[in-house]
């Protein structure tokens, strides 16, 4: 399917963004997560206060001569300098990093431990008699309270984004064909905060609109700097292009506006996170450090106690649902609770997968007519109002009740919390070299796959997020995708 960017480009260049800096909205931004930064630490401080002192505001002992001069209110005035200190050095609000991704929630964290530390260090040599109860209770409550406000300030960024603001004017440079595909790949992700508002190439005309979209081509290369402004942009990404050689880049670069325009260069490298890439400065050269994936060591085995663990504890506390549905499909037709079927895991092994049986007892048997009579997509096979499924499996599929038995086979280690969709042995049958990367990782209840739109994406669409999340898993990454899976189970879109 051919995606079209369509941008509204003024026909005359705006006087509004010749007044001021078009990054304008950055600062703004900023101030906004400052302040609630603020009140996130200051909240923090005081109920930490409440649980140590109570309303009480006795002195500090010390065997020096602060002895009965400092208290909990000192140390708090204290203690949200330093954390605001610390989140400001830490770069927690830069542009670059705000919208979208992990690096942002990962900058506070780290900057919150840092302040635990230096707030422990400098209690240590002053003498302190710090409160234990305190000391514990202050940073949760206060990294807790941080991520809240920036989650819920994301929130207000996106929906600013959905509607063209907040963002990055951008004008893309390269060839027709990168240029292109840049320009749809941001279309596609308003989150990221780029808005493409024209275009410049180096293999085309140097006037009309790019092919396929509405985006305006605003002349010849080395002209493009000097018309930023008439577009109101501040961004310029120089896409990959044999026409388009660092000389020639670094010149144009020269007629930018430094506190008005930024340079970005796409490399040609795609589908890789952000934690894998390093920049190096080498000899002048700009040298991308990308690292290849990891799928053994300390974070494997990580990620395999975590799984142990938290499925654990789930089946614990589901049991009672489990005993209530097992009783409801039961009554339903009398045919067995639960559903099993063959399944490929890491390295191509096989196991059995375990779900409550949401379609009646002759499903395999009907699935070769149904696929005779659909068209389209049959290497993921699903139907919308599939004629299998009982009554009470829609409400099951609907919430993705039917895959809780699932946490059996990630406690008996087949499958993870987080991975990629299990794979049919049909479907592996059939998978190119390419696809067959995504075994290299144990299989998930959840992924990408699932967050993303579910039976809503295509099989492209769904092997490209698989091969994604192969090659770039963490666990940070999962903790983020499993967030996002609450969410998706309670507002469900595309599960049927």
């Amino acid at each position: 399917m051919t995606t079209t960017v369509r941008v509204d480009a003024p026909s005359a260049p705006p006087l509004a963004f010749a007044a001021r800096t078009p990054i304008d909205w950055v600062k703004r931004y900023a101030i906004r997560v400052a302040f609630g930064d603020t009140i996130a630490v200051l909240a923090s401080i005081a109920g930490a206060h409440l649980i140590a002192f109570g309303t009480v505001n006795t002195a500090i002992s010390s065997r020096n001569m602060l002895d009965g001069v400092v208290t909990p209110l000192h140390m708090g005035l204290v203690l949200t300098v330093l954390w605001s200190l610390a989140l400001q050095m830490m770069d927690t609000r830069a542009g670059r990093i705000i919208g979208s991704g992990a690096t942002e929630y990962k900058r506070v964290v780290h900057s919150s431990i840092l302040t635990f530390g230096l707030f422990l260090f400098g209690a240590f040599f002053l003498d302190l008699d710090i409160s234990r109860s305190y000391a514990i209770a202050v940073f949760p409550l206060g990294i807790a309270a941080i991520l809240t406000n920036r989650w819920l300030c994301r929130q207000w960024l996106l929906a600013r984004r959905a509607h063209g603001e907040y963002s990055s004017r951008v004008v893309l440079i390269g060839s027709q064909r990168s240029v292109l595909e840049t320009a749809r790949d941001l279309g596609r992700n308003p989150a990221v905060g780029y808005k493409v508002v024209g275009v410049g190439l180096t293999d085309g005309p140097d006037e009309g609109t790019l092919l396929g979209t509405d985006l305006p081509i605003l002349g010849a290369i080395d002209d493009i700097p000097h018309r930023l402004d008439a577009y109101g942009a501040d961004t310029l990404i120089a896409t990959n292009s044999d026409h388009l050689p660092a000389e020639r880049v670094r010149e144009i670069s020269w007629n930018l506006h430094p506190q008005r325009h930024q340079l970005v260069l796409a490399p040609s490298i795609t589908d890789i996170a952000g934690s894998r890439v390093h920049l190096r400065p080498v000899a002048g050269l700009p040298l991308l450090h990308v690292e290849t994936p990891q799928y053994e060591g300390p974070q494997r085995v990580a990620k395999r106690i975590f799984d142990v663990v938290v499925s654990g504890a789930i089946l614990a506390v589901l049991l009672p649902l489990f005993l209530a549905v097992a009783v409801l499909i039961k009554r339903a037709d009398r045919g067995p609770v639960f559903y099993s079927q063959e399944r490929v895991g890491r390295d191509g092994e096989s196991f059995r997968i375990l779900k409550f049986r949401s379609m009646y007892v002759d499903a395999d048997a009907r699935r070769a007519d149904l696929l005779a009579e659909i068209s389209g997509e049959r290497r993921l096979f699903k139907m919308k109002d599939d004629p299998r499924v009982t009554p009470i499996g829609r409400i099951l599929r609907r919430y993705s009740i039917d895959e809780l038995p699932q946490l059996i086979n990630v406690l008996r280690g087949d499958m993870s919390l987080v991975g990629p969709r299990p794979a049919l042995p049909e479907e592996v049958s059939d998978y190119s070299s390419k696809e067959r990367r995504r075994l290299a990782v144990m299989p998930g209840m959840s992924g990408l796959w699932q967050v993303s739109g579910r039976s809503n994406l295509g099989w492209d669409d769904g092997i490209r997020l698989d091969l994604y999340y192969a090659d770039n898993w963490s666990m940070t990454g999962d903790l983020i995708i499993l967030w996002r899976t609450a969410k998706t189970v309670l507002f469900p879109d595309g599960a049927y």
